[in-house]
């Protein structure tokens, strides 16, 4: 259940109530691709760093080491050793990204494994199913993510099929959820709105799901491609066709200013793969902007990443020694980038919904926007 505490203009506070335990939003959801934060980040690590939600990928799952076996293991909580909730997207993003690879038709999408070749089938109903044996919190609704700059009618017939999907999809959890067999019979069904940079296409879809009394409502198919102002100007005419008392999902966005912009204009889910990825590469967000501790001017530097920061690494560790384990391609400099990236992100997140609290947030962003365009 979806309680909405507070708004601030747009922006929302709220909280999802599940059965892994309650959702403070707005949140940012870390991304697990494969049941592992990428850059040796365990599910301890996860606590640390105020992880409220962990994301992974229904695709990627069912390829490898197979949802049967997550099953079998008595579901995704247990296999990782994560007690808070889990979201697992449907596999639809990965399709559009396998472009080389599928076929799109009424029932569902064939196309080929990325790892083996294998042929392998994904329609509404496998995608609940697979998501119904990993036994995640929420499982999104199956999509198809069409290019951000297909034509017109291509998108039409595009989001009217997602649309029927979202209906299979529906009526398959209800089963899925009623057999004594499941494992998470409380799994909760997000549907995902779709339509490009169209605004017409985007709000009749709005409207047509929100009738359907989902769990939550995702806004998909943006960050592909369209600038950052086309992104605002879709989600000023959409998020408003959305019901308000159900969490706002933004999709796979994005950078801190994304994601403050997106609060501002009532989403209050997020996930994406920059903090993760950055940190990798020896990129670290910091109240004063992104560094790349690569650069020669932080040989000897021994201040932390960030003063004041309660991340791992910044309580530790200086910015030249960092810079060093990654020059010297030792795993630890990747790892405490990543721990960085996300704890700035969470720590983001709080910030944000105690600016709301506040009632303060559009002064809070202006000052997180003013002070990150310093670098």
């Amino acid at each position: 259940m979806y309680e909405l505490i507070k708004k601030d203009g747009r922006a929302k506070r709220g909280r999802l109530h599940t059965v892994h335990g309650t959702i403070e939003t707005p949140v940012f959801m870390n991304v697990g691709t494969a049941a592992a934060i990428k850059g040796a980040v365990s599910t301890d690590d996860l606590r640390m760093i105020k992880t409220q939600v962990e994301l992974s990928n229904t695709y990627h799952l069912h390829v490898r080491p197979g949802d049967e076996v997550v099953k079998k293991l008595g579901g995704l909580h247990r296999f990782m050793n994560w007690d808070r909730p889990i979201l697992t997207d449907s596999g639809g993003f990965q399709v559009f990204s396998l472009a080389s690879l599928r076929k799109i038709k009424e029932e569902g999408v064939h196309f080929h494994s990325h790892i083996d070749g294998r042929k392998i089938f994904m329609g509404p109903e496998e995608s609940m199913r697979i998501q119904s044996n990993l036994a995640s919190t929420i499982a999104m609704a199956f999509d198809e993510c069409p290019s951000s700059v297909a034509d017109r009618k291509y998108m039409e017939n595009s989001v009217a099929r997602t649309t029927r999907w979202l209906k299979r999809c529906k009526d398959e959890m209800a089963r899925l959820n009623s057999l004594p067999d499941t494992i998470n019979p409380h799994q909760l069904l997000f549907g995902i709105n779709q339509g490009g940079v169209y605004e017409d296409i985007r709000i009749a879809h709005a409207q047509q799901i929100a009738e359907m009394d989902l769990d939550g409502y995702a806004v998909g198919g943006l960050a592909v491609g369209e600038t950052h102002e086309e992104m605002y100007r879709i989600l000023d005419a959409v998020v408003p066709h959305l019901p308000e008392d159900k969490p706002t999902y933004l999709m796979g966005v994005g950078t801190p200013a994304n994601i403050l912009e997106a609060v501002d204009r009532g989403v209050d889910f997020f996930d994406c793969v920059y903090p993760s990825r950055n940190g990798r590469h020896g990129h670290v967000y910091t109240n004063e902007g992104k560094l790349n501790l690569f650069n020669a001017r932080y040989e000897l530097d021994d201040r932390p990443i960030e003063e004041g920061c309660g991340c791992p690494a910044c309580r530790s560790y200086s910015r030249a020694y960092i810079r060093h384990l990654l020059k010297a391609k030792e795993m630890l400099g990747m790892r405490l980038c990543v721990l960085h990236n996300l704890y700035f992100y969470n720590t983001m997140m709080e910030e944000i919904r105690d600016a709301i609290d506040a009632g303060n947030y559009k002064e809070y962003k202006k000052q997180k926007l003013e002070g990150m365009m310093r670098k």
